[in-house]
């Protein structure tokens, strides 16, 4: 499937988020699992083992993310009263489905985000690729109840083959796109979704990791990005703030969530809100239920996991 064969529609330029606002902030938690024998593709350690060796290191740093990472970031939004969009990994739902059916039953947004962490669309057949969408929603739907309205895929990447799969198994929106500033509607022949553009200028793990940062940097980024949009014309736009649980969910770190946490709690001019809120507040031509029972009616095949 080529990008030509998909239909698409735009938002619009006149529009506005709820209350005549014009800037929505979302805050996207990434709750991760990497697959049995992969790890976290970025560490804290400069000197990175080579020749395919396994690094217990960078295990024991992405093993923080669930267990002591998102706990604190998710209390940090909870305590400013922010739903955080928690994009789960399959295998966090397998792993710990008490935990995030409590996150499910505070009002925060579980969205697919691929089987495990490692397993990249682009490294992935077709028939794998249907296989990983499917098992991370039964797993999600498993632990919650509730089978997820949103996905953003690991790393970000999906081309439009798999947004299609995505769309054919119930799913309203996805956020693999980074291609505009304001959603927009994929038609395929049989499904449609809507795409929730990405902004990328807030993430934790690039800013600290690979630019080398500080948390505070971080804070002031964000509060610069604030003033300047508003020196500009007025424009109707995304902000989204990233953090991993095995990043900023470090307590030497995590404060700076807090901080815009505060920041943009007090700005009653911003809209805290989901993807899966805006997705809902643009409303769809679909019929949720049809795309459930077309969703099951397509699920199947064997665990993809290795």
């Amino acid at each position: 499937m080529k990008e030509s064969d998909v239909k698409t529609l735009s938002s619009g330029q006149d529009l506005r988020w709820p209350g005549d606002r014009r800037i929505a902030v979302v805050f996207n938690l990434a709750f991760e699992m990497w697959t049995p024998g992969a790890t976290s593709g970025v560490g804290p350690m400069g000197n990175v083992l080579t020749d395919g060796l396994f690094d217990p290191n960078a295990d024991s740093y992405g093993r923080y993310n669930a267990t002591h990472g998102i706990p604190r970031l998710v209390s940090i939004l909870e305590r400013h009263g922010i739903p955080a969009s928690l994009m789960t990994s399959g295998l966090v739902a397998e792993r710990f489905p008490a935990q995030l059916a409590a996150y499910a039953r505070q009002g925060h947004d579980i969205v697919g985000h691929g089987l495990a962490q490692d397993m990249l669309f682009p490294t992935l057949s077709p028939e794998e690729a249907h296989r990983a969408i499917a098992r991370s929603t039964a797993l999600i739907e498993a632990a919650t109840g509730t089978r997820p309205a949103g996905w953003i895929s690991p790393r970000v990447t999906s081309d439009v083959a798999v947004q299609h799969l995505l769309a054919s198994q119930g799913y309203t929106w996805h956020g693999d796109a980074l291609d505009g500033d304001l959603p927009y509607r994929q038609t395929f022949d049989d499904a449609e979704i809507i795409a929730i553009p990405m902004s990328v200028e807030f993430n934790d793990l690039p800013h600290a990791m690979r630019f080398g940062r500080t948390p505070g940097q971080f804070v002031e980024m964000f509060r610069d990005a604030l003033n300047g949009i508003r020196s500009q014309p007025a424009e109707t736009v995304i902000l989204d703030i990233f953090a991993h649980g095995h990043c900023y969910g470090r307590p030497a770190a995590a404060w700076a969530i807090d901080d815009i946490a505060r920041l943009c709690r007090a700005d009653d001019a911003l809209w805290l809100t989901t993807r899966s809120e805006i997705a809902a507040y643009l409303g769809s031509d679909c019929d949720p239920g049809a795309r459930v029972e077309h969703a099951r009616a397509q699920e199947g095949g064997d665990d993809p996991r290795p």
